[in-house]
């Protein structure tokens, strides 16, 4: 548990590092306005003096009006400064947050509902922002008015003064044992709102799905008992946490009251003057606002520290591994899988003791049942998935001698799974390539079927498909996908089911246009469709992390199963 928060307290100090200059002056500003608020009770009670005795006060209500006045100015600069420095860290850790989110493999993705990873970025980096900036940095200010305000009381009233200070303990003990209690449901509310958070965006995604199934009634009362549970957990919370502040106000209102007691029992002894009770009483009420700020810093410290800890998490988690030195794909190099094995978490080998060669400028079509691999090999060749032994070589050189960049930047892929961009469909095209100009992306267009369609839309090329292509067809889509691969100009292209949702005349002009595209590269072709098969120059079935060689007619052939 120690090491655990001493590793709070250093990453929190990291992310304020950078800051350090905007910080010091915020944190100047509030000293400042700390000595301004310790200097109205000793004012307010030399104005009190001067009046029973008949004495001029304008002098001390200037001073009065200028330390006010001083206050709420310093009040709202150091706001806005502290909200400069939330905003910057908030955007620069959830940049960074992001960015490692990307390098994560994903394995590590998969095993995580999207709602709860966007969450860390949507909810956790501005609570732990919030808790810094507003919280956690004002508590120096805090602590000097505490201090400064009882010293000057001991200075009044040194038996009033010691006796504040026995009763301090009592409130810091309560915020303990509060403290105890807001840990776990602080975490609670944090899990149930990212549990709705994920579901709610699981639900959108597959809204034609729920809409299909009628399922809407269903889903709405998930959502609803979602709802709930979160509202019933910041319930539980908050009641804990704001008990602690009026607790602490009850025991600090109590502690004035009888401080105002004994400092007019010590005004009748003739040990106190008038000025000075009054003093000591504007002081005793300047000691609740610190004590009543403090029980809410250590509920938002826990809330904060539970943040904290996701994120360390994350950020702990190794990301891919990119220590490779070969910048580019070689053209002209044999694709080579050797001896390799693989399966996945929690599953049985998918493959063992694998080999295969695909001959440069090769297209290699692969078949088989769902299930046996096919689209494995293709994730693999993209390190997507590491295998757990052997490896797999582009022109004799391993996939981990490539920079990942490099090695995915060379090998373009259309998959079963067609995924779009909420944008134009140019941009959508050029994704791979930002720098394309127009005559490339039609092109690219052109061999992919897609110009003739693409035209025919009121806007073309600057037509907005909405998320995931919505807008589109399925067909339309998967070749907006293939164009966006093709435009890449890759020397090694995966084509993963890329003509499934081509009508069979669509799919018959792909195939007489791509074939001069293809003989330019190393291609994988998986796909069912005996049509597609005709663009291959070897076709082989894959079956119980096996293969076989087929003829191109799709009849099998006995050769060499599962040799190089």
């Amino acid at each position: 548990m120690r090491t655990g928060l001493a590793h709070t307290w250093r990453a929190y100090a990291a992310w304020l590092r950078p800051y350090a200059p905007s910080l010091g002056l915020a944190l100047l500003l509030m000293l400042v306005q700390s000595i301004a608020t310790l200097v109205q009770p000793w004012l307010g009670g030399q104005v009190v003096a001067r009046l029973l005795r008949a004495q001029g006060v304008g002098l001390l209500l200037w001073g009065l009006f200028i330390a006010f006045a001083a206050q709420a100015v310093l009040g709202y600069v150091t706001a806005m400064q502290l909200q400069k420095v939330n905003g910057r860290l908030v955007a620069e850790a959830g940049s960074r947050v992001y960015a490692h989110l990307q390098a994560l493999p994903l394995s590590w993705h998969h095993a995580r509902r999207r709602g709860e990873v966007l969450a860390l970025l949507t909810g956790d980096i501005h609570r732990i922002g919030d808790f810094l900036t507003g919280t956690l940095l004002p508590l120096l200010p805090l602590l000097v008015t505490l201090v400064g305000a009882w010293l000057v009381m001991w200075h009044l009233a040194p038996l009033i003064a010691w006796a504040v200070a026995l009763m301090l303990p009592l409130i810091v003990l309560l915020l303990k044992l509060a403290g105890r209690r807001l840990r776990p449901l602080g975490q609670a509310t944090v899990q149930a709102w990212a549990a709705l958070s994920g579901l709610a965006e699981q639900n959108l995604e597959l809204l034609p799905v729920l809409k299909a199934f009628a399922t809407e009634a269903l889903e709405e009362r998930r959502y609803r008992e979602g709802a709930y549970r979160l509202a019933a957990a910041q319930l539980r919370q908050v009641r804990w946490q704001g008990a602690i502040l009026p607790l602490t106000q009850i025991v600090g209102a109590g502690l004035v009251l009888a401080l105002l007691g004994v400092a007019g029992q010590q005004v009748v002894a003739g040990r106190l003057q008038v000025g000075g009770l009054v003093s000591v009483f504007l002081y005793g009420m300047v000691l609740v606002n610190p004590l009543s700020q403090l029980a809410s810093v250590y509920g938002q410290a826990q809330t904060a520290r539970g943040a904290a800890q996701r994120l360390l998490d994350v950020m702990q988690t190794a990301p891919e591994a990119d220590a490779g030195d070969v910048d580019a794909v070689p053209a002209g190099g044999d694709l080579v899988f050797d001896r390799v094995d693989f399966a996945y978490p929690g599953r049985p080998p998918l493959f063992s003791d694998f080999s295969l060669r695909i001959r440069a400028g090769e297209t290699l079509a692969i078949t088989g049942p769902n299930g046996a691999g096919k689209s494995t090999l293709a994730h693999l060749l993209l390190r997507l998935h590491e295998p757990q032994r052997g490896q797999i070589c582009i022109g004799g050189i391993p996939l981990a001698r490539f920079r990942l960049s490099a090695l995915r930047g060379g090998i373009g892929l259309v998959s079963q799974q067609v995924l779009l961009w909420h944008a134009s469909i140019r941009d959508n095209i050029a994704y791979g390539r930002v720098d394309a100009d127009q005559a490339a992306i039609e092109r690219a267009a052109r061999a992919a079927r897609a110009h003739d369609f693409i035209q025919a839309l009121p806007q073309g090329y600057d037509t907005v498909i909405g998320d995931q292509g919505v807008r589109l067809s399925g067909g339309q889509r998967q070749r907006i996908a293939l164009a966006r691969a093709l435009l890449k100009d890759p020397p090694i292209l995966i084509l993963d089911e890329a003509t499934a949702m081509f009508d069979p005349a669509g799919e018959a002009e792909f195939i007489a246009e791509c074939r001069e595209v293809l003989r330019e590269r190393t291609v994988l072709l998986i796909t069912h469709r005996p049509a597609s098969l005709a663009l291959a120059d070897r076709v082989i079935r894959l079956a119980h992390g096996r293969w076989e060689a087929l003829e191109k007619i799709g009849d099998r052939h006995p050769d060499s199963a599962s040799s190089v």
